[in-house]
């Protein structure tokens, strides 16, 4: 993962609040949620500097963003535009982020919440995740770490838990559970690493995803590799699942980018 600034400041342009000057994005049924839609992150926080730094980073690594400058408004906008994960300030004006996370998880329970909190606040972490927050990050913190944390979260509640035990493409038989391939009905045998890669894929379907991205899912923040293991294990996922692993049909390249699955 490449990590563009600390996140004390912006370095291009100036912060802009996504609920003034431009249009609401649009709420998101349940298949929508689970094809081609980017996340979206919202961040609740006051600081212009630290909204528009966030915001950056989290484009950079291909999110959907969208902010508000106070409690209030990141309630409303919890509410009403469906985001995938808040990043909440605990200190906020016109209500605190310890009310708005509350409110927002007797309301919406499964909406992932990552509290900022000040160094020596520790009566509100512990109170933030009695109200059912995810985690929390302690400021000043780096871009990396937030990052890692957002991405561990968005893991835990990803699509992979709500997909079918069973998922078929072609002549493949996929068992998620049992952690078991079949290509014509005679098994495939993966390594551990080969098998999470592939049902990362299946979990993400026809979605564009950066090398850096599948090495945070699949091999982890603390045992980052280089990019070229990705590399190496698309090579031998498509030897194992495609006619012709020269011209892939499944997991296709994406020049620039990362890799699709289209399975």
């Amino acid at each position: 993962m490449k990590t563009k600034l600390n996140v004390t400041g912006r370095p291009n342009g100036s912060a802009t609040d996504t609920r003034s000057g431009t249009a609401k994005p649009a709420r998101r049924s349940n298949a929508e949620r689970s094809a081609n839609q980017r996340t979206r992150i919202l961040i609740v926080e006051d600081d212009p500097a630290m909204v528009g730094g966030l915001r950056d980073n989290f484009e950079y690594e291909g999110y959907e963003v969208i902010s508000a400058g106070d409690g209030v408004a990141g309630l409303e906008s919890a509410l009403a535009d469906d985001p995938d994960l808040v990043v909440l300030d605990v200190m906020m004006p016109r209500m605190s982020g310890l009310d708005v996370c509350k409110q927002l998880k007797a309301k919406r329970p499964s909406v992932p919440i990552i509290m900022l909190t000040a160094r020596g606040q520790e009566i509100d972490k512990v109170v933030g995740l009695e109200l059912g927050a995810d985690d929390y990050v302690t400021k000043p913190f780096s871009v990396r770490e937030l990052m890692a944390r957002v991405k561990a979260v968005l893991r835990r509640v990803s699509p992979q838990a709500q997909a079918p035990e069973v998922y078929r493409f072609s002549d493949v038989e996929v068992n998620i559970r049992s952690h078991e391939v079949r290509r014509a009905g005679k098994p495939v045998e993966f390594s551990a690493k080969e098998f999470a890669l592939l049902a990362y894929f299946i979990s993400h379907p026809a979605e564009t995803l950066s090398r850096d991205r599948l090495l945070d899912a699949v091999w982890g923040y603390e045992n980052y590799p280089n990019t070229r293991t990705v590399d190496t294990h698309i090579v031998h996922l498509r030897q194992k699942l495609e006619p012709n692993p020269e011209e892939p049909r499944f997991i296709l390249t994406v020049h620039g980018s990362g890799y699709k699955f289209v399975g």
